[in-house]
């Protein structure tokens, strides 16, 4: 689903807007009509953050996000049920840590997962080098997994994550941690390059991006660019169990315009 995804934007033209939520922040009830809105705003790709104690590659933003979500007891089994009651056609891609896969079973966790409509996964924690066993799990009932590789990578790091990825790659625009405080580092090109002297599988650059602005240099240099911290405060502030939806379809529609050619 996400190579179909892909392939249809790049025949237009067009980067891919991935949008990024934490489940069960603001809240779960309304969560299947804050993915409508997504959707309908234009995202091409929805990242669903599984809320986790200890979310070390987050930023402040999300890692709150997070927290209230579990302090509302939200579980990684809620958040599945959730989703398995969205209508929204745009590819889900579960992002988490490996820790509650890995508790629950990978074959498990693989097989629920594609049955709750989720596309692929992202382990952030989980390194290339030892997730055979969750890319055999994830191949077995059709899910893409997706690998982070950052400026820091070695070259030889980058070629693990390279052949390991399905979908896209994600490429970490800047050392640190999420936040939308900071902007995507101005030569992530070279990053990106690095990552396709291995791959024909797609680029998205993400950490540090918020604004139409970002969002359309981002598209020039890689296949798609990624807003998450900016969109989770956004939703603190605004969604309101659903009060938001339009402004929210609004803000979403503006981020995707920049992915398109002028």
């Amino acid at each position: 689903m996400l190579s179909a995804t892909f392939d249809a934007l790049r025949s237009r033209g067009e980067g891919a807007l991935v949008v990024f939520v934490t489940a069960g922040d603001p809240d779960l009830e309304s969560f299947p009509r804050l993915l409508e809105a997504l959707a309908e705003g234009g995202a091409d790709v929805i990242e669903v953050g599984l809320p986790f104690s200890d979310p070390i590659a987050d930023g402040p933003v999300i890692q709150a996000s997070s927290q209230r979500a579990l302090d509302r007891g939200v579980t990684p089994g809620a958040v599945l049920h959730a989703l398995s009651r969205c209508k929204v056609k745009v590819p889900i891609v579960l992002m988490g840590y490996y820790n509650p896969i890995l508790r629950r079973g990978l074959n498990e966790f693989a097989q629920a997962a594609k049955e709750a409509g989720v596309a692929g996964t992202i382990v952030s924690d989980l390194t290339p080098e030892e997730s055979d066993a969750w890319i055999e799990a994830s191949r077995a009932v059709g899910l893409d997994t997706v690998f982070l590789a950052a400026p820091t990578s070695t070259d030889e790091r980058i070629a693990a994550v390279a052949q390991r990825s399905s979908g896209f790659v994600y490429a970490v625009s800047r050392t640190g941690v999420t936040g939308s405080h900071q902007v995507a580092a101005p030569d992530v090109s070279a990053l990106v390059a690095r990552i396709r002297a291995h791959t024909k599988v797609p680029v998205c650059i993400g950490f540090g991006i918020s604004r139409p602005e970002h969002v359309a240099a981002m598209v020039k240099v890689a296949d798609g660019a990624v807003v998450g911290s900016w969109l989770v405060n956004w939703l603190s502030e605004h969604w309101q169990a659903g009060a938001g939806y339009d402004a929210l379809v609004q803000a979403v529609r503006e981020l995707k315009e920049a992915t398109k050619p002028r």
